[in-house]
């Protein structure tokens, strides 16, 4: 389901009000380390395929929260970033490999191709993503969950409606 422009306005200012809360970045932040620390417990593979980058060529797609879009706006000035979203991959994959990794969305850091870890990426997704959720309402942030490339679309907006 596409956004409509009205719509990629009202999650815009949802992002233009999370990241003015200064907490935000170091909030999200410890999630983002706790997701790595269970990774690193379960020690799924990753074969640096890119794949998970390849979202309909693979047949899935990459969600986000309003936090995450403005965690990800503040770390990366992405309003200002020249990525252009063409095609049906992520557009911060080049040569199958991820260039914005540091910054990257939960949904990145947790899923996997391994077969193995099918199980265990939902339950973790679902405890995290629980998390996330709530991290809005402790810090008053409307919640919108979009898909990746539509919320870029709607930092972009944020981004020219603060300057």
């Amino acid at each position: 389901m596409n956004l409509s422009a009205d719509q990629l306005s009202v999650v815009a200012c949802a992002i233009n009000q999370a990241q003015q809360r200064a907490s935000l970045p170091a909030r999200i932040r410890a999630v983002y380390d706790e997701v790595q620390r269970a990774v690193d417990a379960r020690k799924p593979r990753c074969d640096v395929s890119g794949r998970c980058c390849q979202f309909e060529q693979y047949g899935h797609l990459l969600f986000v929260t309003t936090i995450e879009l403005a965690a990800f706006a503040l770390e990366r000035r992405a309003a200002d970033d020249p990525h252009v979203i063409v095609g049906d991959g992520c557009p911060y994959q080049v040569n199958r490999l991820c260039t914005v990794h540091d910054t990257r969305p939960f949904g990145c850091r947790i899923y996997f191709c391994d077969p193995t870890a099918q199980e265990w990426q939902q339950s973790q997704y679902e405890q995290f993503h629980l998390r996330i959720r709530a991290l809005h309402d402790e810090l008053a942030i409307p919640y919108f969950y979009v898909e990746w490339r539509q919320g870029l679309e709607a930092i972009a907006i944020a981004g020219r409606v603060q300057k």
